[in-house]
């Protein structure tokens, strides 16, 4: 039997420390790396970064924009580094954000939860604003492969609020209403569930909405947007021994040494630690 995402997670986090590296090539982080934008400096950029990192982090999140931006050439770059990430033993988060309905779902799923599929992952972002019931495809099938998702809840971009403090006729916030379908997933899963929600390191007390879900709770914000390690206990309250930061910039910008990479990312996990302990 397959072990579920949510258990390699749980045992990833306590072992390696509560950390996710976003790898996120946009092209001034390139430029600060004295490398081009183009197909080798986005290959230079994703090599350096998974061996300096996947041997010592939780989690390597590539952002699938960057790659796909440099067509089919960099979607290969990302397969190789979704492929050496893994076999270095971090685990992968692709950061799609993929969502739609019904057999387009299922076409983006396989895409990335199928285990033989060239950009197999780990785990997988997704959107829920078709409607949850939309994600069942992706939900069906993370289940069967061992794989996660995250779904998108309460983010830190100032724009998601629009939608996401949105009220219901039931006098549920469309959040809110994510959250809870969140819990029903995850009902009965030990030590963790693997489906996750992304709610952002930015926002401050989040004591009306019960993050309980009972899943890994994907904290964007640590680093460049402004939060620190400091800020998690106040956000996430009791929820906070299932959360792991996600920063990109606030490591990647100690590159391009891979000494210096690792020892950013080590450092940060070690202030998360800290901070999740001490709570």
């Amino acid at each position: 039997m397959t072990e579920s995402f949510g258990a390699r997670l749980r045992r990833a986090m306590d072992e390696r420390g509560p950390l996710c590296v976003g790898i996120d090539p946009h092209a001034s982080l390139l430029a600060d790396w004295g490398l081009a934008d183009d197909v080798a400096g986005l290959e230079r950029f994703s090599r350096t970064v998974v061996e300096a990192l996947a041997g010592h982090v939780a989690v390597l999140k590539p952002q699938s924009a960057f790659y796909e931006r440099f067509g089919s050439r960099g979607v290969a770059v990302l397969e190789t580094s979704v492929r050496e990430a893994r076999e270095a033993g971090a685990l992968v988060l692709m950061d799609a954000k993929r969502g739609d309905i019904g057999s387009t779902m299922a076409a983006y799923a396989e895409s990335f939860l199928r285990p033989d599929a060239p950009l197999f992952s780990d785990a997988l972002t997704v959107s829920p604003y078709l409607g949850y019931g939309s994600l069942k495809p992706a939900a069906d099938l993370a289940r069967e492969s061992g794989a996660g998702l995250f779904v998108l809840a309460l983010t830190s971009n100032p724009e998601g609020a629009e939608v996401q403090h949105a009220v219901r006729a039931d006098g549920r916030t469309v959040a809110a209403t994510v959250l809870a379908h969140l819990a029903a997933e995850n009902a009965g899963q030990e030590p963790l569930g693997s489906f996750g929600a992304v709610v952002g390191a930015t926002l401050g007390d989040l004591g009306s909405y019960d993050l309980d879900t009972g899943g890994p709770l994907l904290a964007p914000g640590i680093g460049a947007q402004g939060a620190t390690p400091a800020d998690l206990p106040r956000v996430f309250g009791s929820a906070l021994g299932r959360v792991l930061p996600s920063v990109s910039r606030g490591v990647l910008r100690h590159g391009p040494g891979p000494a210096a990479l690792r020892g950013a990312a080590e450092r940060l996990a070690s202030e998360v630690r800290t901070v999740v302990g001490d709570a």
